[in-house]
């Protein structure tokens, strides 16, 4: 059999209609806004919840909730709408990323002319949530699977990627699985929007949310106001080209922590560029055949490409780089959370958007070629994982295209490890006209607002305070790109797998 799943959802997952926006229409309703629970109990922001359907197929069936949020305009005079946000994922909270935009830098002009709404996504923390029912052991290997060398790696890793999907198709959430997707998370959004009596949206959303966004606005092309891209995906999501792309993000982005470590010889890591690098595959070489202190190959892979999501996270890269080197104790790590729920929806989603291979051999051949083309990270990216053991997805995938209104601004750094310029590039062809790009010469992922690129972000509030875009794609120079603050409230892999319990 193609998929080794449970009989209920091979019934649920047969194929169905696609309904790009039909019944997702909501009656208007009044939103109690109250205290948000503690966990995102943030000044100035406000929660409630609001029920929305299962399976939008059958609307009056069963209901889920979502928890959403928001930070309130207090000028009333001044406030043309709201402003949806998502911080990315899949699988990450958003309901207290109003508040933590508010207070770190979004423009008060932006917060006078927006309520600021918040959501964590279906299946997702304070939202009905999913569970795989995920053991310490598989969340400390982290979202990204092994790094293959072999074709033996691939075939071992298949045993538990296949585990995996098991576990997910028989939780006791299991039912949800066909319908956590981001096309579904896109009809909520619609739903959300509706019940607050408003007849369109504005949104920002940031890495993941660039996909959620540009599924929004071609299912409800007339409901978008401003839409705002930030950090862009492929039009294809975490498709396989999608995960790929991680490789391609580390190559274009790790020359930025190879001039900082070649400038700073206190970490022992080389005093050339071309060293730096070269101490990068020595010590995944050798963390590969002999772990340290549980680091192995793969892991280290994982940390260097999830610290570079930040110019801040250099200092702490090389420490952890010099420690390894030299077999010395690690810096602390963060606390870390039980990860179930953020991995499990991310599995959900990617897994439900999207077909993808089943062949083991497929993923062997993959990899043969990516291990080549992106040696940093490629053979771990492109390694089979629980989507080729998922049911089919019940409705196409969304098709990003250049049908609607001119009303969507992308912006992105020139070198994302996390959404690399490569994907960016494709999803403004796929959009057309409907689009501008406005790039900034700088690293890291996410732009808006904590950026210092002030030609990057002052084009993004003129657009969400006058509508006013770029009349072309606008290149914006490098500047001081030292992000404001250290902290970044942006969700997504590289997180997830920073904090793996093997940091304890």
């Amino acid at each position: 059999m193609r998929r080794t799943l449970s009989l209920a959802l091979a019934v649920a997952a047969v194929a169905a209609v696609a309904i790009p926006g039909v019944s997702a229409a909501a009656t208007p309703s009044t939103v109690r806004w109250g205290p948000c629970p503690a966990d995102a109990a943030l000044p100035g922001l406000e929660c409630s919840t609001l029920d929305v359907p299962l399976d939008y197929r059958n609307p009056d069936g069963r209901k889920i909730e979502i928890a959403i949020s928001r930070v309130a305009s207090k000028k009333p005079a001044q406030r043309r709408g709201v402003l949806f946000t998502n911080p990315g994922g899949p699988g990450g909270t958003g309901l207290n990323f109003p508040a933590l935009v508010a207070g770190a830098g979004l423009p008060q002009s932006v917060l006078d002319a927006y309520d600021v709404i918040g959501f964590d996504p279906r299946g997702v923390g304070h939202s009905t949530p999913v569970t795989c029912d995920l053991t310490p052991e598989q969340q400390a290997r982290g979202n990204f699977p092994l790094y293959a060398h072999t074709a033996a790696d691939v075939a071992k890793q298949a045993e538990d990627a296949k585990t995996i999907a098991g576990q997910c198709a028989k939780s006791k959430t299991a039912r949800m699985l066909p319908y956590t997707t981001t096309a579904n998370t896109a009809r909520d959004m619609d739903r959300i929007r509706a019940a607050l009596g408003e007849s369109k949206l504005s949104y920002h959303g940031v890495s993941y949310g660039t996909y959620l966004g540009a599924v929004y606005t071609t299912l409800f092309p007339e409901r978008g106001d401003r839409i705002v891209l930030d950090s862009n995906m492929a039009p294809g999501g975490y498709d396989v080209m999608g995960m790929r792309l991680f490789g391609r993000g580390l190559q274009d982005r790790f020359p930025d922590f190879a001039t900082f470590a070649a400038a700073h010889p206190e970490y022992g890591l080389g005093t050339t560029p071309e060293q730096v690098t070269a101490k990068y595959f020595d010590l995944a070489a050798r963390l590969d055949k002999a772990p340290v202190q549980e680091i192995d190959g793969t892991f280290f892979r994982g940390v260097t490409f999830g610290s570079l999501y930040t110019d801040f996270g250099m200092k702490d890269l090389a420490e952890i780089w010099q420690a390894l080197d030299t077999n010395q104790p690690l810096p602390p790590g963060p606390p870390v959370p039980d990860l179930d729920n953020s991995m499990s929806s991310r599995f959900h989603v990617i897994c439900g958007d999207s077909r993808w291979p089943t062949s083991i051999q497929q993923y062997q051949r993959d990899i043969a070629v990516d291990r080549v083309r992106y040696p940093m990270l490629g053979a771990s990216t492109v390694n089979i994982g629980p989507c080729a053991y998922w049911p089919d997805p019940i409705e196409p995938q969304v098709s990003i295209g250049d049908q609607g209104p001119s009303d969507v601004l992308m912006v992105q750094n020139l070198r994302d490890p996390g959404t690399p310029l490569a994907g960016a590039r494709k999803l403004r062809q796929a959009f057309g006209d409907r689009a501008r790009m406005v790039t900034a010469d700088q690293g890291g992922h996410g732009v808006y607002p904590f950026s210092r690129n002030t030609c990057a972000t002052n084009a993004v509030t003129t657009f969400l305070t006058t509508g006013q875009r770029p009349s072309h794609d606008l290149a914006c120079p490098a500047e001081p790109s030292w992000p404001v603050r250290e902290l970044s409230p942006y969700d997504g892999p590289a997180q997830v797998w920073a904090m793996s319990t093997k940091r304890e």
